[in-house]
């Protein structure tokens, strides 16, 4: 599967003075994958590592962390020799050996010619409790595939091609919008972990049986995930994360106006009520990167930071596929597009995954009285408004009353109706299959 991520990599590789490359990210979005692919095209010789594979390779790490001995005994180990200025030395899984993780300080100090790339899970890499060589190295988050890729991932070049290269200066004819509204419904219900998406390539031609396989591969992942939970945090802990997590989706029927309510910590676990006291939980999974954790801000002007209130949030799965898997939500439920009020957190999960797949920052949403705007983003300083509508239906008072008092140079509705820009009233009308898009041109300019 070919992954934005390695353009990134080619940029770190030809940076004359790169730093020791830490990939981070969940388990199974692709990380081992994307190195090795980069590693083999990209240099002479690509030497991987694996400490989770095999224990006794940390016990070179042992005796002290200086880079020519670690050099010398990692070629008996491998059987080859290391050619610092041309070769790429990959650690996988390092967050099971820290103090390989502490050597690449070390390696940037006195081996900088050498190329080095980590990657890891974000449970181990941001829980260690090893001194960590911070300003030595230089991270890389990687996250599912995001739709373009999948688009590409699944051999629907020409719509991944139309995507690639909108800029939203055309329509977009009727037969492209239906077959990227499609396209997104199957990337919902699939979501953007390899093994997922490799699972409905491969039985596509039988939709119906595919999505069954799907389903499948995605409760073996969340299976995998708890087990890591309690690897990590102990059996007490992953008690509690467990249920956290499991809660996002149950927390959905709440309201049934389709939109995704602020997380409530009553019952979430029993006998806790309260942040305070599921605060350490929720930081957790958001660091191990299960979770995205999107911010209340109760002012419309920058910075958000300043505005934000910390115990007042919306809680999305980072993935769509296994928020449905995690609901038991049928496959059929969503190709149908009649899944009551699951369908507006569906539509705002999918809008957050992209829009962190695109820049990944913090992100934020805003609610003054009773107006409440689903996120609101700031490109090169200026504030967008963006209001995520689950289906074609595209009022929205709440944006209004944010415009009105804000003034932003123009507000964003994304739904499902056809891409188009009302310049008068300063309205973006774009379907949601763009999030990932935004925004368009590469820059925002006030409208004229």
């Amino acid at each position: 599967m070919k992954r934005d991520v390695n353009k990134q990599l080619v940029k770190w590789k030809e940076n004359g003075s790169r730093k020791p490359l830490v990939l981070r990210g969940a388990r199974q979005v692709g990380k081992t994958y994307s190195l090795e692919e980069f590693g083999k095209g990209n240099f002479q010789v690509c030497h991987y590592l694996n400490f989770e594979e095999d224990e006794q390779l940390a016990a070179i790490f042992k005796q002290d962390l200086k880079p020519d001995r670690i050099l010398r005994e990692l070629e008996f180990y491998l059987d080859r020799p290391i050619a610092v200025d041309e070769d790429i030395l990959i650690f996988d899984e390092i967050q099971a050996c820290p103090r390989a993780l502490n050597s690449l300080k070390y390696f940037q100090e006195k081996k900088s010619g050498l190329a080095i790339a980590a990657a890891g899970s974000l449970l181990g890499v941001e829980l260690s409790e090893i001194s960590f060589p911070v300003g030595k190295v230089e991270f890389l988050d990687m996250h599912p595939l995001s739709f373009c890729e999948f688009l590409g991932a699944v051999g629907d070049h020409l719509a991944g091609d139309f995507l690639k290269e909108f800029t939203g200066d055309k329509d977009i004819p009727e037969i492209i919008h239906h077959r990227l509204w499609q396209q997104m419904k199957n990337y919902m219900i699939t979501g953007g972990l390899p093994e997922a998406v490799k699972s409905w390539r491969d039985n596509q031609d039988t939709p119906l049986a595919a999505f069954k396989a799907v389903r499948k591969v995605q409760k073996d992942l969340l299976t995998s995930y708890l087990a890591d939970m309690a690897k990590h945090s102990g059996k007490q802990n992953s008690m509690h994360l467990d249920r956290l997590w499991s809660n996002i989706p149950n927390q959905l029927a709440r309201e049934q106006d389709g939109s995704a309510p602020k997380f409530k910590f009553k019952n979430v676990v029993p006998g806790i009520r309260g942040y305070e006291r599921l605060a350490g939980s929720i930081d957790w999974l958001t660091k191990a990167g299960l979770i995205k954790k999107v911010t209340m801000v109760n002012n419309g002007n920058l910075p958000f930071s300043a505005y934000a209130r910390e115990n007042t949030f919306k809680l999305y799965c980072f993935d769509t596929g296994l928020l449905g898997a995690l609901g038991n939500l049928p496959p059929k439920t969503i190709l149908d597009y009649d899944y009551g009020s699951y369908k507006g957190y569906f539509a705002e999960n999918f809008g957050a995954q992209e829009f962190q797949s695109r820049n990944n920052r913090p992100l934020y949403y805003w609610r003054e009285r009773t107006a409440e705007v689903e996120f609101i983003r700031e490109f090169e300083g200026l504030i967008i408004p963006i209001e995520i509508k689950s289906g074609w239906v595209t009022q929205a008072k709440s944006i209004k009353v944010f415009a009105e008092k804000y003034n932003p140079p123009y507000r964003i509705i994304m739904s499902g109706r056809p891409f188009g820009i009302d310049r008068k009233n300063r309205v973006h009308y774009y379907p949601l299959y763009l999030a990932g898009k935004l925004p368009l041109n590469g820059t925002i300019t006030t409208e004229k």
